[in-house]
């Protein structure tokens, strides 16, 4: 798997185009890449979100990890410490900048993320977006009870958790008839669900929804996900970032796909 995935990369970084966007003809996504991608964050922000991974990276504590998508490569039982998770499991903070940023922009008023794991990535979320809300869900009783003691500790009042199968929990965002402006899915692995969930989520959106899809080079299954969920007929441009997808739903954009360093 690190052999396939270091081909991939290499792969990645021939046919990508550079971070600062030369060599992109796309006027939308030059400016995404040149005005968000390389936004300076607030550094409030990182550094409110870091002191609770810091403190999830020391907490010794064992709970039993109820997984509803694939298992983490790292973690490879139910019974992990929490300080695993949050070295293994928890977005990294080159990405948490990235979607702190996207959420400044796209995020209001309302933004989804499926999958919680202990708070990480809803925290930059929530921080760079006050205005919206986010509905996180989380499957696992055990991360989403540290999720929420973390969001209110560290004074998260936008961050709305919801616990329960995705399933489950998906038709109750339905009815809260307000579209998403931004969407993470970061809570399955498996291809499968991955596709369905993009596909009921893409039905909840508008043309102003930006969709983000985390580890799309995790497995072969989420690479084969990725390529069928860029041909939905809603998705005018894809942007791939190699550990990221995102996905847009403009109008008068001729449909493509690009590679962005990032």
């Amino acid at each position: 798997m690190i052999f396939s995935q270091a081909i991939k990369y290499l792969n990645y970084i021939l046919l990508s185009h550079h971070r600062k966007g030369h060599g992109i003809h796309s006027p939308f996504v030059y400016d995404l890449v040149s005005r968000v991608f390389r936004n300076k964050i607030d550094p409030d922000v990182v550094l409110k979100v870091e002191r609770v991974r810091q403190k999830m990276i020391f907490d010794n504590r064992i709970i039993s990890v109820k997984d509803l998508g694939s298992r983490s490569g790292s973690l490879k039982t139910s019974l992990r410490r929490v300080s695993g998770i949050a070295r293994y499991s928890a977005v990294p903070v080159k990405y948490g900048r990235l979607l702190s940023n996207l959420a400044a922009e796209f995020g209001y008023p309302l933004i989804i993320e499926l999958g919680t794991s202990l708070g990480i990535s809803a925290m930059y979320l929530a921080a760079s977006c006050s205005d919206a809300v986010v509905c996180t869900v989380e499957g696992c009783p055990a991360t989403a009870s540290i999720a929420r003691q973390n969001f209110v500790e560290a004074g998260f009042k936008n961050i709305m958790l919801s616990e329960g199968p995705f399933d489950e929990v998906l038709p109750g965002l339905a009815n809260i008839g307000i579209k998403p402006g931004l969407v993470f899915i970061d809570g399955n692995h498996l291809k499968e669900p991955v596709i369905k969930y993009f596909s009921q989520l893409a039905d909840l959106s508008d043309s102003k929804t930006v969709i983000i899809i985390d580890d799309i080079i995790y497995s072969k299954e989420m690479a084969e996900a990725w390529e069928e969920i860029k041909l939905h007929p809603k998705v005018s441009i894809s942007v791939d970032l190699f550990r990221m997808g995102i996905l847009f739903f403009r109008g008068g954009i001729n449909h493509n796909n690009y590679a962005i360093r990032y």
